[in-house]
């Protein structure tokens, strides 16, 4: 007689052929205790973080601390409802108001994750007639958001405004609207969307909309922290904006912000908005806290950027396959999986951690060691991380024996 769960059979062979039976799981890291935004404790050994997305270190902020233990204080651990039941309390108001002004829109909504806002939005805004043109790298909550909607779904090849103009034409006689959904910064090789070019196809086709999920942008690029929209001048050209609280303002929740006239009717018809518990009120008082603090953190952009540039630069000089010019997301190219797994357990052995991203859910069936860098990252810390991957890159022959020597004689 079949098993439940005898279909994910092959799911367990491959991870078993991965990872075997001895040394450390990629996927089931368990921090003992978390010293800073920087450093942690896995498995009694100290280690620096290399790859948590706390861009701006802002998850132990004294100011979003102090707001987050009022804010316990007064209203409790949770709210125990949805946002359409009992579950809006006026920080949860406060905290769309204070997006809203902060992204020069006219409305947010905010979800109880980014991977929600994403399944809310997309799965909600279109109908039957209408068609998603999403790039091809887009995150998997983008995927899953659009596959639960109506909408037909076209995608573009990556970062690529000419491939995107052609399946836009040949939907020219078709009467739906059309959503184009791209990333200011993608999660996996950490670079940027072509957004100038992405407006200007947009401009070109009558009823299509813009979507862009500022995830890993929000907080990092513009001079107040609202994203590659900013940095680039097109926010009046992007119709929607997605983000999340769970990085740069370093806690949970995500939201969607709109300036379109008839945007609040989406709390009426999305599903995972009405029947999803609203996010406790510690943690909206954090991330409005945490808002303030990336609208005034200039020196904190700079400082990350800083940080970036050294460990691109450090790596790329040891002769590193890097997936994308200086970002805070950087990402090491490794050969094949079996020598990224090796790569990793080396890493967290030697007191540096990273994420792991294994095929299919990577760009180009790439195998990824993916850093995330911080404002909180000291010149020492980059220093080592630096280090300890040109000695572990040397012992797998993935770099040239030299660019260790080089290092380590300055």
């Amino acid at each position: 007689m079949a098993d439940l769960f005898d279909r994910f059979e092959p799911l367990l062979n491959r991870k078993n052929d991965l990872l075997g039976d001895t040394g450390a799981d990629p996927f089931q890291v368990e921090m003992d205790e978390v010293i800073s935004q920087t450093e942690a404790v896995v498995k009694g050994k100290k280690i620096i973080l290399a790859g948590t997305n706390n861009y701006l270190g802002l998850t132990f902020a004294p100011e979003a601390l102090k707001a987050a233990h009022e804010a316990l204080e007064q209203a409790g651990t949770g709210t125990t409802g949805s946002r359409v039941a009992n579950g809006t309390y006026y920080g949860h108001t406060e905290l769309e108001e204070t997006l809203a002004k902060f992204l020069g829109k006219k409305h947010t909504m905010v979800f109880s994750t980014g991977y929600l806002a994403n399944l809310g939005i997309l799965s909600t805004l279109l109908g039957p007639e209408d068609y998603i043109l999403m790039d091809a790298d887009c995150h998997a909550s983008i995927y899953d958001g659009v596959r639960m909607g109506q909408a037909q779904i076209i995608r573009f090849r990556h970062n690529d405004p000419e491939d995107l103009d052609k399946r836009l034409a040949r939907l020219s006689k078709k009467k739906g609207n059309k959503l184009i959904v791209v990333e200011g910064i993608y999660s996996m090789l950490g670079d940027k969307a072509p957004l100038k070019e992405i407006v200007k196809v947009k401009k070109k086709h009558k009823n299509t909309y813009l979507l862009s999920d500022e995830a890993h942008s929000l907080g990092v690029l513009g001079r107040f922290g609202r994203g590659l929209p900013e940095e680039l001048g097109v926010e009046d050209d992007v119709d929607f904006i997605i983000g999340t609280f769970s990085k740069s303002a370093g806690t949970v929740g995500g939201f969607c912000a709109s300036s379109h006239t008839k945007f609040n009717l989406l709390r009426l018809a999305s599903r995972p908005y009405i029947f999803t518990a609203s996010l406790p009120p510690s943690v909206v008082a954090s991330a409005r806290t945490a808002i303030s603090l990336i609208e005034s953190g200039g020196a904190l952009r700079k400082r990350l950027m800083r940080n970036a540039k050294k460990l691109h630069d450090g790596l790329s000089d040891l002769g590193f396959n890097l997936g994308s010019d200086v970002s805070p997301v950087v990402a090491i190219i490794a050969p094949d999986v079996k020598v990224g797994v090796e790569f990793w357990r080396c890493l967290i052995k030697a007191g540096v951690y990273v994420n792991l991203a294994l095929p299919p859910a990577t760009p180009n069936n790439f195998t990824l060691l993916r850093c995330s860098l911080s404002a909180s990252h000291t010149t020492s810390q980059i220093d080592t991380i630096i280090d300890i991957f040109s000695q572990v890159g040397c012992s797998l022959d993935i770099i040239p024996k030299y660019s260790s020597q080089k290092i380590a004689t300055g």
